[in-house]
């Protein structure tokens, strides 16, 4: 028999990673704009129609910098650098085949309640890989990593922080340390 303290109980936890999605079976009660596996639906004629006439439209670029946020007022600059991070950038690659990334960074600096905190609300909640951190997860040290306890075992360990879990996407800091 081991000592106490060599003996641990050891858990395990089950994982499902699923790499296709096949539906099987009749009925369409899946009528979303992607089908089960994920693959956009071709454009209709009706949105086909509605993008061109959104591109001959000569103020577009202002129209949808004002959709941005509509429940904030004025703040014409900040909701377009806003949609120009969720339009994102282009990738490039030079001559000499270094990356360089397109990722666009909006850092909104400002006096109290000048809806900055309503701003990065607005993004976490339309954009779908987005981690937003806010206070004491704000810290240069919660955005890299973190301590947290284990929910089933009650261990302590460390875990990904804000900037790790929102790779190739956005991270909302609100109230930065």
């Amino acid at each position: 028999r081991l000592p106490s303290q060599w003996a641990r109980e050891l858990t395990y936890r089950t994982t499902f990673v699923a790499c296709h999605l096949q539906k099987r079976g009749g009925g369409d009660d899946h009528q979303d704009d992607e089908d089960i596996t994920g693959v956009p639906r071709p454009l209709t004629d009706k949105e086909t129609n509605e993008i061109a006439r959104m591109r001959a439209e000569p103020r577009l670029y202002d129209a949808l910098a004002a959709s941005v946020a509509p429940a904030i007022t004025g703040h014409a600059e900040v909701k377009r650098g806003v949609l120009l991070l969720l339009a994102g950038g282009v990738h490039k690659v030079t001559a000499e085949g270094m990356t360089l990334r397109g990722d666009i960074n909006v850092c909104i600096v400002g006096d109290p309640s000048t809806a900055k905190s309503q701003f990065l609300t607005y993004v976490h909640g339309f954009l779908p890989r987005c981690v937003y951190a806010g206070g004491r997860g704000a810290s240069a040290a919660g955005l890299t990593a973190t301590v947290a306890r284990d929910p089933d075992t009650g261990e302590m360990g460390i875990e990904a922080g804000a900037l790790m879990l929102a790779d190739n996407g956005v991270c909302c800091i609100d109230e930065f340390d």
